[in-house]
Protein backbone atom coordinates (compact mmCIF):
# COMPACT_ATOMS: atom_id res chain seq x y z
CA UNK A 1 0.00 0.00 0.00
CA UNK A 2 0.90 3.82 -0.84
CA UNK A 3 -0.04 6.76 1.09
CA UNK A 4 1.65 10.22 1.31
CA UNK A 5 2.85 11.06 4.42
CA UNK A 6 1.59 14.34 5.20
CA UNK A 7 -2.32 13.00 6.06
CA UNK A 8 -0.39 11.55 9.46
CA UNK A 9 2.22 14.61 9.78
CA UNK A 10 -1.09 16.81 9.66
CA UNK A 11 -3.45 15.98 11.31
CA UNK A 12 -4.00 15.84 15.45
CA UNK A 13 -3.57 12.14 15.88
CA UNK A 14 -0.23 11.90 14.20
CA UNK A 15 0.97 8.67 12.82
CA UNK A 16 -2.32 7.53 12.00
CA UNK A 17 -4.97 6.81 9.32
CA UNK A 18 -8.83 6.14 9.40
CA UNK A 19 -11.67 6.00 6.96
CA UNK A 20 -14.58 5.63 8.88
CA UNK A 21 -15.51 6.42 13.04
CA UNK A 22 -13.44 4.07 15.05
CA UNK A 23 -12.02 2.37 12.20
CA UNK A 24 -8.63 1.12 11.76
CA UNK A 25 -4.94 2.67 10.64
CA UNK A 26 -3.88 2.26 7.08
CA UNK A 27 -0.64 4.64 7.61
CA UNK A 28 2.12 3.45 6.00
CA UNK A 29 4.44 4.80 2.69
CA UNK A 30 4.80 7.45 0.29
CA UNK A 31 4.21 7.13 -3.69
CA UNK A 32 5.08 9.43 -6.68
CA UNK A 33 3.97 8.92 -10.36
CA UNK A 34 6.98 7.44 -11.17
CA UNK A 35 7.35 4.55 -8.30
CA UNK A 36 3.41 3.79 -9.38
CA UNK A 37 4.54 3.19 -13.02
CA UNK A 38 7.34 1.46 -12.00
CA UNK A 39 5.54 -1.17 -9.54
CA UNK A 40 3.17 -1.90 -12.37
CA UNK A 41 5.29 -2.47 -14.91
CA UNK A 42 7.43 -4.56 -12.71
CA UNK A 43 10.59 -2.77 -12.98
CA UNK A 44 12.39 -2.81 -9.24
CA UNK A 45 15.38 -0.73 -10.80
CA UNK A 46 13.37 2.56 -11.51
CA UNK A 47 11.63 2.44 -8.05
CA UNK A 48 12.80 5.22 -5.66
CA UNK A 49 12.68 5.01 -1.89
CA UNK A 50 9.63 2.96 -0.47
CA UNK A 51 10.60 -1.41 -0.45
CA UNK A 52 11.52 -1.77 -3.75
CA UNK A 53 8.92 -4.29 -4.76
CA UNK A 54 6.93 -4.22 -7.60
CA UNK A 55 4.53 -6.85 -9.33
CA UNK A 56 5.81 -10.02 -10.70
CA UNK A 57 2.67 -10.80 -12.45
CA UNK A 58 1.87 -13.46 -15.16
CA UNK A 59 -1.13 -14.25 -17.10
CA UNK A 60 -2.99 -16.26 -14.21
CA UNK A 61 -2.87 -13.54 -11.83
CA UNK A 62 -5.11 -10.48 -10.80
CA UNK A 63 -4.47 -7.51 -10.18
CA UNK A 64 -6.36 -4.74 -8.30
CA UNK A 65 -5.13 -1.29 -8.12
CA UNK A 66 -7.17 0.97 -5.97
CA UNK A 67 -6.23 4.80 -6.49
CA UNK A 68 -7.50 7.87 -4.54
CA UNK A 69 -6.19 11.02 -5.16
CA UNK A 70 -7.50 14.77 -6.14
CA UNK A 71 -8.17 15.24 -9.85
CA UNK A 72 -8.60 17.19 -12.60
CA UNK A 73 -9.91 16.42 -16.57
CA UNK A 74 -7.26 13.60 -17.76
CA UNK A 75 -5.03 13.78 -14.82
CA UNK A 76 -4.93 12.76 -11.14
CA UNK A 77 -2.55 14.74 -8.83
CA UNK A 78 -0.13 13.33 -6.88
CA UNK A 79 2.00 14.76 -4.14
CA UNK A 80 5.08 15.51 -6.26
CA UNK A 81 3.34 15.71 -9.93
CA UNK A 82 0.72 14.44 -12.11
CA UNK A 83 -0.34 11.22 -13.38
CA UNK A 84 -1.33 12.14 -16.57
CA UNK A 85 -3.99 10.08 -18.81
CA UNK A 86 -1.11 9.43 -21.20
CA UNK A 87 0.88 7.61 -18.65
CA UNK A 88 -1.75 4.33 -17.67
CA UNK A 89 -0.18 1.80 -18.43
CA UNK A 90 -2.20 -1.34 -19.50
CA UNK A 91 -0.94 -3.47 -21.47
CA UNK A 92 0.04 -5.88 -18.27
CA UNK A 93 0.40 -9.92 -18.64
CA UNK A 94 -2.29 -9.98 -16.39
CA UNK A 95 -5.79 -9.27 -15.26
CA UNK A 96 -6.58 -6.01 -14.06
CA UNK A 97 -8.91 -3.94 -12.28
CA UNK A 98 -8.38 -0.36 -11.21
CA UNK A 99 -10.62 1.32 -8.79
CA UNK A 100 -10.58 5.06 -8.99
CA UNK A 101 -11.35 7.91 -6.84
CA UNK A 102 -10.87 11.43 -7.59
CA UNK A 103 -12.92 14.02 -9.30
CA UNK A 104 -13.37 13.84 -12.90
CA UNK A 105 -12.01 10.24 -12.68
CA UNK A 106 -14.15 9.00 -15.45
CA UNK A 107 -12.27 11.29 -17.98
CA UNK A 108 -9.35 8.57 -16.68
CA UNK A 109 -10.73 5.85 -18.42
CA UNK A 110 -13.00 6.72 -21.26
CA UNK A 111 -10.64 5.12 -24.41
CA UNK A 112 -10.05 2.31 -22.04
CA UNK A 113 -10.55 -0.70 -24.90
CA UNK A 114 -12.79 -3.60 -24.07
CA UNK A 115 -11.21 -6.21 -25.76
CA UNK A 116 -7.85 -6.36 -23.37
CA UNK A 117 -7.93 -7.69 -19.62
CA UNK A 118 -8.70 -4.64 -17.57
CA UNK A 119 -12.10 -3.67 -16.07
CA UNK A 120 -12.48 -0.31 -14.33
CA UNK A 121 -14.47 1.74 -12.22
CA UNK A 122 -14.38 5.48 -11.58
CA UNK A 123 -15.71 7.74 -8.42
CA UNK A 124 -17.28 10.06 -11.06
CA UNK A 125 -18.06 10.36 -14.88
CA UNK A 126 -15.53 13.07 -16.81
CA UNK A 127 -17.34 16.43 -15.65
CA UNK A 128 -18.49 15.60 -12.05
CA UNK A 129 -16.25 16.06 -8.94
CA UNK A 130 -16.64 13.51 -5.69
CA UNK A 131 -17.92 13.48 -2.30
CA UNK A 132 -16.25 13.46 1.21
CA UNK A 133 -18.02 11.94 4.37
CA UNK A 134 -17.52 11.45 7.68
CA UNK A 135 -16.63 14.62 9.61
CA UNK A 136 -14.49 13.73 12.33
CA UNK A 137 -14.65 16.65 14.95
CA UNK A 138 -11.57 15.36 17.12
CA UNK A 139 -9.42 15.27 14.18
CA UNK A 140 -11.24 18.21 12.77
CA UNK A 141 -10.96 16.67 8.81
CA UNK A 142 -12.86 14.19 6.75
CA UNK A 143 -12.53 10.66 6.91
CA UNK A 144 -13.40 9.37 3.67
CA UNK A 145 -14.57 9.27 -0.01
CA UNK A 146 -17.79 8.36 -0.47
CA UNK A 147 -17.20 5.95 -3.57
CA UNK A 148 -14.17 4.34 -1.46
CA UNK A 149 -16.63 3.86 1.60
CA UNK A 150 -18.92 2.53 -0.24
CA UNK A 151 -17.15 -0.04 -1.64
CA UNK A 152 -14.71 -0.84 1.09
CA UNK A 153 -17.52 -1.19 3.64
CA UNK A 154 -19.94 -3.41 0.90
CA UNK A 155 -16.59 -5.66 0.94
CA UNK A 156 -16.59 -5.86 4.89
CA UNK A 157 -20.64 -6.70 4.72
CA UNK A 158 -20.69 -9.01 1.75
CA UNK A 159 -19.79 -12.56 1.37
CA UNK A 160 -16.23 -11.90 -0.99
CA UNK A 161 -16.22 -15.03 -1.82
CA UNK A 162 -19.60 -15.26 -3.83
CA UNK A 163 -20.25 -11.62 -4.70
CA UNK A 164 -19.20 -10.24 -8.30
CA UNK A 165 -17.72 -7.31 -9.01
CA UNK A 166 -20.81 -6.24 -11.33
CA UNK A 167 -22.69 -6.83 -8.16
CA UNK A 168 -20.51 -4.74 -5.96
CA UNK A 169 -21.12 -2.04 -8.79
CA UNK A 170 -24.40 -1.38 -9.06
CA UNK A 171 -24.49 -1.56 -4.74
CA UNK A 172 -22.17 1.22 -4.53
CA UNK A 173 -23.78 3.05 -7.53
CA UNK A 174 -25.44 6.37 -5.86
CA UNK A 175 -27.35 9.40 -6.52
CA UNK A 176 -24.64 11.67 -6.08
CA UNK A 177 -21.34 11.78 -8.04
CA UNK A 178 -22.09 9.08 -11.15
CA UNK A 179 -20.18 5.64 -10.40
CA UNK A 180 -19.04 4.92 -14.27
CA UNK A 181 -17.70 1.48 -15.20
CA UNK A 182 -14.73 0.79 -18.53
CA UNK A 183 -13.35 -1.80 -19.99
CA UNK A 184 -13.76 -5.53 -20.16
CA UNK A 185 -17.07 -6.42 -18.39
CA UNK A 186 -16.22 -10.04 -18.64
CA UNK A 187 -13.89 -9.27 -15.55
CA UNK A 188 -16.97 -7.94 -13.67
CA UNK A 189 -18.55 -11.16 -13.82
CA UNK A 190 -15.91 -12.66 -11.82
CA UNK A 191 -16.13 -12.78 -7.71
CA UNK A 192 -14.64 -9.63 -5.84
CA UNK A 193 -12.64 -12.18 -3.86
CA UNK A 194 -10.35 -12.77 -7.09
CA UNK A 195 -8.94 -9.24 -6.73
CA UNK A 196 -9.63 -7.78 -2.98
CA UNK A 197 -8.75 -10.82 -1.09
CA UNK A 198 -6.69 -14.49 -0.96
CA UNK A 199 -8.68 -16.98 -3.11
CA UNK A 200 -6.66 -19.73 -1.38
CA UNK A 201 -7.43 -18.34 2.15
CA UNK A 202 -10.35 -19.27 3.81
CA UNK A 203 -12.66 -16.07 3.35
CA UNK A 204 -13.09 -14.19 6.37
CA UNK A 205 -16.67 -13.73 7.92
CA UNK A 206 -18.52 -10.77 6.70
CA UNK A 207 -18.67 -7.87 9.55
CA UNK A 208 -21.82 -5.84 10.78
CA UNK A 209 -20.95 -2.14 10.70
CA UNK A 210 -23.29 0.16 12.33
CA UNK A 211 -24.94 2.63 10.21
CA UNK A 212 -23.97 6.01 10.61
CA UNK A 213 -27.11 8.05 10.21
CA UNK A 214 -25.27 11.53 8.25
CA UNK A 215 -22.45 10.48 5.96
CA UNK A 216 -22.32 14.58 5.77
CA UNK A 217 -21.82 14.36 2.33
CA UNK A 218 -19.78 17.52 1.16
CA UNK A 219 -17.98 18.36 -2.31
CA UNK A 220 -14.14 17.43 -2.58
CA UNK A 221 -13.36 20.63 -3.89
CA UNK A 222 -15.38 22.28 -0.93
CA UNK A 223 -13.25 20.52 1.83
CA UNK A 224 -11.03 22.54 2.61
CA UNK A 225 -13.83 25.64 3.34
CA UNK A 226 -15.95 23.72 4.95
CA UNK A 227 -12.94 22.83 7.30
CA UNK A 228 -11.93 26.03 7.90
CA UNK A 229 -15.43 27.35 8.32
CA UNK A 230 -15.75 24.63 10.81
CA UNK A 231 -12.51 25.38 13.26
CA UNK A 232 -11.01 28.52 12.32
CA UNK A 233 -12.01 32.51 11.98
CA UNK A 234 -14.13 34.57 9.54
CA UNK A 235 -11.11 36.12 8.77
CA UNK A 236 -8.90 32.79 7.67
CA UNK A 237 -12.18 31.53 5.25
CA UNK A 238 -12.34 35.34 3.24
CA UNK A 239 -8.95 35.34 2.98
CA UNK A 240 -8.50 31.68 1.24
CA UNK A 241 -11.71 32.74 -0.73
CA UNK A 242 -10.02 35.78 -1.66
CA UNK A 243 -6.95 33.71 -3.02
CA UNK A 244 -9.36 31.50 -4.89
CA UNK A 245 -10.88 34.18 -6.69
CA UNK A 246 -7.61 35.54 -7.94
CA UNK A 247 -6.71 32.38 -9.38
CA UNK A 248 -9.91 32.29 -11.08
CA UNK A 249 -9.28 35.91 -12.50
CA UNK A 250 -6.00 34.76 -13.89
CA UNK A 251 -7.57 31.05 -15.61
CA UNK A 252 -9.97 33.54 -17.26
CA UNK A 253 -7.67 35.81 -18.30
CA UNK A 254 -5.82 32.85 -19.85
CA UNK A 255 -9.44 32.02 -21.57
CA UNK A 256 -9.49 35.47 -22.85
CA UNK A 257 -6.53 35.78 -24.61
CA UNK A 258 -6.52 32.05 -26.01
CA UNK A 259 -10.31 32.70 -27.62
CA UNK A 260 -10.39 36.02 -28.70
CA UNK A 261 -14.19 36.24 -28.97
CA UNK A 262 -17.20 36.45 -26.47
CA UNK A 263 -19.05 33.61 -28.05
CA UNK A 264 -16.16 31.24 -28.08
CA UNK A 265 -15.28 32.63 -24.32
CA UNK A 266 -18.54 31.27 -23.18
CA UNK A 267 -18.34 27.85 -25.06
CA UNK A 268 -15.10 27.23 -23.13
CA UNK A 269 -16.43 28.09 -19.68
CA UNK A 270 -20.07 26.25 -20.07
CA UNK A 271 -19.12 23.07 -22.43
CA UNK A 272 -17.81 19.88 -21.59
CA UNK A 273 -15.51 18.63 -24.14
CA UNK A 274 -13.96 15.39 -24.35
CA UNK A 275 -9.85 15.23 -24.33
CA UNK A 276 -8.01 14.46 -27.72
CA UNK A 277 -5.26 17.09 -27.51
CA UNK A 278 -3.41 15.31 -24.43
CA UNK A 279 0.03 16.83 -25.67
CA UNK A 280 -1.64 20.31 -25.85
CA UNK A 281 -3.36 19.59 -22.26
CA UNK A 282 0.19 18.21 -20.31
CA UNK A 283 2.00 21.44 -22.04
CA UNK A 284 -1.01 23.82 -20.64
CA UNK A 285 -0.69 22.28 -17.66
CA UNK A 286 2.60 22.38 -16.67
CA UNK A 287 2.80 25.89 -18.06
CA UNK A 288 -0.10 26.88 -15.55
CA UNK A 289 1.50 25.35 -12.66
CA UNK A 290 5.10 26.68 -13.73
CA UNK A 291 4.58 30.61 -14.09
CA UNK A 292 1.12 31.03 -11.37
CA UNK A 293 1.96 28.52 -8.74
CA UNK A 294 2.57 24.82 -7.54
CA UNK A 295 -1.36 23.86 -5.63
CA UNK A 296 -0.92 22.10 -2.78
CA UNK A 297 -1.82 18.57 -3.67
CA UNK A 298 -4.33 18.45 -0.36
CA UNK A 299 -6.77 21.12 -1.93
CA UNK A 300 -8.58 20.03 -4.80
CA UNK A 301 -10.43 23.00 -4.99
CA UNK A 302 -7.07 24.48 -6.79
CA UNK A 303 -7.78 21.95 -9.65
CA UNK A 304 -11.31 23.21 -10.28
CA UNK A 305 -10.51 25.20 -13.05
CA UNK A 306 -8.32 22.87 -15.16
CA UNK A 307 -11.01 21.98 -16.76
CA UNK A 308 -10.99 25.01 -18.77
CA UNK A 309 -7.39 24.26 -19.70
CA UNK A 310 -9.28 21.37 -21.08
CA UNK A 311 -11.44 23.03 -22.99
CA UNK A 312 -9.39 25.38 -24.61
CA UNK A 313 -7.11 22.16 -26.13
CA UNK A 314 -10.52 20.43 -27.72
CA UNK A 315 -11.16 20.33 -31.28
CA UNK A 316 -12.61 24.09 -31.76
CA UNK A 317 -9.13 25.50 -31.22
CA UNK A 318 -6.37 23.00 -32.90
CA UNK A 319 -5.41 26.09 -34.39
CA UNK A 320 -4.97 28.27 -32.06
CA UNK A 321 -4.55 26.24 -28.91
CA UNK A 322 -0.59 26.66 -29.21
CA UNK A 323 -0.84 30.37 -27.96
CA UNK A 324 -1.67 28.38 -24.36
CA UNK A 325 2.01 27.29 -24.16
CA UNK A 326 3.50 31.06 -25.30
CA UNK A 327 1.80 33.37 -22.71
CA UNK A 328 4.88 34.76 -20.99
CA UNK A 329 5.63 34.21 -17.68
CA UNK A 330 4.84 37.73 -16.36
CA UNK A 331 1.09 37.26 -17.21
CA UNK A 332 1.28 35.13 -14.08
CA UNK A 333 2.55 38.04 -11.70
CA UNK A 334 0.46 38.53 -8.97
CA UNK A 335 -0.93 42.24 -8.14
CA UNK A 336 1.13 44.11 -5.24
CA UNK A 337 -0.37 43.32 -2.24
CA UNK A 338 -1.37 40.02 -3.19
CA UNK A 339 0.66 37.45 -0.42
CA UNK A 340 1.22 33.84 -2.60
CA UNK A 341 -0.54 31.25 -2.17
CA UNK A 342 2.53 29.80 -0.44
CA UNK A 343 2.68 32.84 2.20
CA UNK A 344 -1.32 31.79 3.01
CA UNK A 345 -0.54 28.25 3.88
CA UNK A 346 2.24 29.43 5.78
CA UNK A 347 0.30 31.76 7.74
CA UNK A 348 -3.61 30.09 8.48
CA UNK A 349 -3.88 26.90 10.62
CA UNK A 350 -2.54 23.70 9.31
CA UNK A 351 -5.61 22.21 7.81
CA UNK A 352 -5.20 18.06 8.04
CA UNK A 353 -7.04 16.94 5.07
CA UNK A 354 -9.25 13.54 4.89
CA UNK A 355 -7.10 10.21 4.21
CA UNK A 356 -9.66 9.64 1.09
Amino acid sequence: MNIYIYIANLNPTPDEVINRPEGKDFYKGAVTPDNFLAVLKGDSASTKGGSGKVLKSGPNDHVFVYITAHGAPGLLAFPEDEYRLTHLVFNLPTQLVFYIDASWSGSMMTKLPDDIDVYATTATNSNEVSYACYYDEKRETYLGDWYSVNWMEDSDVEDISMETLMRQFKIIQSNTSRVMKFGNETLANMKVMAFQGNANAWPNSPMTLKPVADPGLTFSTEVPLEILRRKSSNTDNSLYQSHLKELRRKMLKVVTLVTGSESEYQKVLCEKMDLTQHQCYEIAVTQYKKHCFSWPTNYEDYLLDLYLLFNLCGKIYQQERYRIHLIPPSFYTFPPGFRSIQFLFQSIQKIPHFPR
